[in-house]
């Protein structure tokens, strides 16, 4: 992983104010562009100058509509693999969804649901070592995500407010889709079966779900039964962390509503 000095960054800075390009600026100090991005968002709010530094307002607190199927879909991946901080120096927590350089369609997905959840903030890529984290930040991602508190998710319990559950009942395969998305994959399995003296290889897809919070995974299946998804446990080394679904109908509507990274 590559980390930039603070002279390079204030070097950046200085080339930016001035009016120069974030391509241009990223290209001639070698450094990707996502962070010369970001160096510029939090530069300009720092100094008060972002479009949405007049305070956004919160669907919870202010009554503003809020896109509920982005919302399921943004709340999936927050409890599969996201995570808010707060982090010294930051005037506001924020939300962070690493996602894999190997699957650009689902990094782009994340970023088109956090502007719908929060269209009147800024939205940013980070570039990491063989991921991006894209980021939000906003005040009220505590009031839209109470699940957020200290400590690791899985060592705590995991509950949706009454107001969240009502849009998951509504949007299901939308968080569906956010959970695969962050901590589920589509894979393709193998078997051998004797036909007549012959022994056969036979392939079928299954879909897995990989969670070590039992609320998280219970959350996941209690969609799945609404929905109508036969599911079974897969216990490896022990551990009951997968979430399986491998029946032909049931990977078929899978398909049609999830389907693999992308």
């Amino acid at each position: 992983m590559n980390y930039h000095g603070t002279a390079v960054r204030q070097r950046a800075l200085t080339l930016l104010r001035d009016g120069a390009k974030n391509a241009d600026v990223a290209r001639s100090l070698a450094v990707p562009l996502g962070t010369v991005s970001y160096w510029l968002h939090m530069d300009r709010a720092k100094r008060g100058e972002c479009p949405g530094s007049h305070d956004p307002t919160c669907p919870r607190c202010d009554g503003r509509p809020l896109d509920a199927a982005a919302y399921s879909y943004l709340l999936g991946q927050y409890l599969g693999d996201g995570h808010i901080s707060h982090y010294s120096g930051h005037r506001v927590p924020n939300l962070m969804i690493t996602c894999a350089d190997a699957w650009p369609g689902i990094a782009d997905e994340t970023e088109r649901a956090m502007r719908a959840v929060l269209p009147d903030n800024s939205v940013c890529r980070v570039q990491r070592t063989g991921c991006h984290n894209v980021k939000v930040y906003s005040k009220h991602l505590p009031c839209l995500f109470p699940q957020h508190g200290p400590g690791k998710k899985h060592d705590r319990k995991i509950t949706l407010a009454s107001w969240q559950q009502e849009i998951v009942d509504a949007h299901p395969w939308e968080f569906v889709r956010g959970l695969i998305h962050s901590d589920g994959c589509r894979i393709t399995n193998w078997t051998t079966r004797l036909v007549g003296s012959e022994r056969k290889r036979y392939e079928y897809p299954r879909y897995f779900f990989t969670n070590k919070s039992d609320c998280i995974r219970q959350l996941y299946t209690d969609t799945l039964d609404r929905l109508g998804v036969t599911w079974t446990h897969c216990t490896r080394h022990g551990n009951p962390y997968n979430i399986s679904v491998a029946r032909k109908a049931d990977v078929a509507l899978m398909d049609a509503h999830v389907g693999p990274k992308y």
